[in-house]
């Protein structure tokens, strides 16, 4: 008996500890996406054509995103630099090598700024 609960145990540690950030980021990440002057653009990600000021989907990876747009006195590309998400180093301090495997193996653990902002001539 005592072997089947420390086994149980021990596979829900495991569990647990492995990919909080693959199990708590989704695959897309929702940015806001602001223009300087405050004026409607359309903007282009990954592919994807959005209208901005407003909230865009990318894909989470190991890769920064570029903004584009063709709007009249605006900034023609703007680079979204990846950074580490900080649901990475929890599972760091928590997890340990299982989980931050899982969560680099999958991208998760890669995310965005919350708000960025395309400079746009008034």
């Amino acid at each position: 008996m005592k072997k089947v609960v420390s086994s149980a145990l021990l596979a829900g540690a495991v569990a647990l500890s492995s990919g909080c950030a693959s199990i708590l980021n989704d695959d897309f990440q929702q940015v806001n996406v602001a223009t300087s002057n405050g004026k409607s653009i359309e903007v282009t990600v990954d592919g994807n054509t959005y209208q901005a000021p407003g909230v865009v989907n990318v894909a989470r990876e190991d890769a920064s995103k570029i903004l584009m747009t063709n709007a009249a006195g605006c900034t023609k590309e703007t680079v979204m630099p990846k950074e580490v998400s900080s649901m990475f180093w929890v599972n760091i301090l928590s997890g340990g090598s299982f989980g931050s495997t899982t969560d680099y193996s999958t991208e998760k653990m890669w995310g965005y700024q919350n708000t960025v902002t395309i400079t746009c001539a008034n």
